[in-house]
This record gives structure tokens, C-alpha cells and sequence, in this order.
């Protein structure tokens, strides 16, 4: 998505300074199938929200962005295999995660939610013990089902959810309000968000330990982007409102 107004290309984070695998590209990897945050658009291009905000990042420290598509469930194996430098994907920034590790600062705040059909006589999370619940793989949507005393079955990926869900082949889907909120929008699923919110948090990219400049890179750059209104630009269209946290949790360097 192109911008309409020049910015300054930060000379300030150069070369090796930022700890990266190829020098001159920040290789992001991200899933491309979860939108809207990492999806393939109407034209056949990688898109989404955090697709779009890395892309930018990358422009202003003057490097390529490259992307490497990868399922939810091997992000953080890659990134421990110096397979690329980031992960893309809007992490929950729990302690577990703390120790494996580093986020950049929260870039979005949203949370969780229950997504049943729409015909479904399931109201509360309270009903849904002993039913059986999709999750992402891998993702904190699991511990969430089972804190709901419901039978987890796990997902490569949200969309493949919200389809055996649309096929009545499960009771419910636990996973991220705003992906969740503009699947249904976007392709007419006949699926209901149960209110109010499972869960609310903010959620940040995940670099390996030991690359603190880097870190410092990307949290300087995001903060730029929100400061002079471009992350509003490149997210309205998916979310229909600013999600950066007014008061962002910090990273863990």
C-alpha cells in the first residue's frame, strides 16, 4: 500500500549495527493466512496489517523488506534457527514467551474471543464446557479453551477453524477479536462473536535474544509510525479504528 507523504529514511541503525542474518534486509517471517493481519489480497499479493507495518519499517532503516511464509506453529522454532530475523506475527507477550524471547514494544492491543454459528444456542462462555473448541496450533488460544473445560482440537490455520466451524464440525473457535471480526465481515461467514471479550492484551514481534539493537531499531521505528499517524493509514481498512496501545508494554531488552 503505497504512502502519500515522504519520510526520513533513518541512517541512524546501518549495517551490521542491527544484528541481522542478510545484511540490508529485514527477513520478517509471517503466516499469510491469517487475516488481517498476514493474508494473500485480492489481487494475489502478500498483505495484512503487520505485513504492511514491517514493510515500512524496513523502508525507513533503509532495508529490503523480505518476507518467508511459515505455518503459526514453527515461527518461534525459525526464529531460534536464525532462520530469519523477526517474527511478523502479533505475539501475546506472556512470561513463557519472555524466556524464549525478545519483543519489540506492544504495537496492537486486542484480545481474545468465543466464535460460535450464528444459529449456535451457545451465549456465554460459561456453555461451552465439554464442547469442542478450534484453536490455532501452538497459540494461547489453547490454555483459554481449556481454562472453558472445553475439548481442544488444533488448527494449522484460523481460517481452517472458522471453516469446520462454518461446516458444524465443531462447537466453537477461540482466536483474535479483530482477525476474527474481519473474516466474518469479509467473506459473510455465518458466525457470531460471543461478547463480551474472553481476554484483552497487547501484542508485540518477537526478535532472538541477544540482537538489542535491532530491538531498539524497530521500537524507535514503530513508534515514529504511530506518532505521525501512518499506522492508522495502513491499518483503518482492516480494523476501522487506531488498535495502538495508548500506553504500550515496553520491551523486555
Amino acid at each position: 500500500m503505497p504512502l502519500l507523504f515522504a519520510v526520513h529514511v533513518d541512517k541512524t541503525f546501518a549495517g551490521d549495527q542491527l544484528e541481522l542474518i542478510t545484511p540490508g534486509e529485514l527477513t520478517v517471517a509471517t503466516e499469510g493466512t491469517y487475516p488481517p493481519f498476514s493474508m494473500q489480497n485480492d489481487k494475489g499479493e502478500l498483505d495484512g496489517i503487520d505485513v504492511r507495518l514491517m514493510r515500512e519499517i524496513a523502508r525507513r532503516l533503509g532495508l529490503e523488506y523480505k518476507p518467508v511464509l511459515l505455518k503459526f506453529d514453527s515461527l518461534l522454532i525459525g526464529l531460534e534457527a536464525d532462520q530469519f530475523d523477526v517474527i511478523g506475527s502479533p505475539l501475546d507477550m506472556t512470561d513463557q514467551r519472555r524466556e524464549k524471547v525478545t519483543f519489540s514494544d506492544a504495537w496492537i492491543e486486542s484480545g481474545s474471543s468465543l466464535v460460535v454459528q450464528q444459529d449456535s444456542p451457545i451465549k456465554s462462555p460459561a456453555e461451552i464446557a465439554g464442547k469442542t473448541i478450534g484453536v490455532l496450533a501452538a497459540s494461547t488460544w489453547a490454555d483459554q479453551g481449556a481454562q472453558l473445560k472445553g475439548e481442544i482440537k488444533t488448527y494449522k490455520s484460523v481460517t481452517d477453524a472458522l471453516q469446520d466451524l462454518v461446516n458444524g464440525n465443531i462447537d466453537a473457535v477461540v482466536n483474535d477479536r479483530i482477525s476474527t471480526g474481519y473474516s466474518i465481515k469479509k467473506s459473510g461467514l455465518p458466525l457470531r462473536i460471543i461478547e463480551p471479550p474472553l481476554t484483552q492484551a497487547q501484542k508485540a514481534w518477537s526478535i532472538k535474544k541477544g540482537k538489542p539493537a535491532l530491538v531498539k531499531a524497530i521500537n524507535k521505528t514503530i513508534a515514529e509510525i504511530i506518532a505521525d499517524g501512518t499506522y492508522e493509514k495502513l491499518t483503518s481498512d482492516y480494523i476501522g479504528f487506531n488498535a495502538a496501545p495508548k500506553n504500550p508494554i515496553r520491551s523486555n531488552l
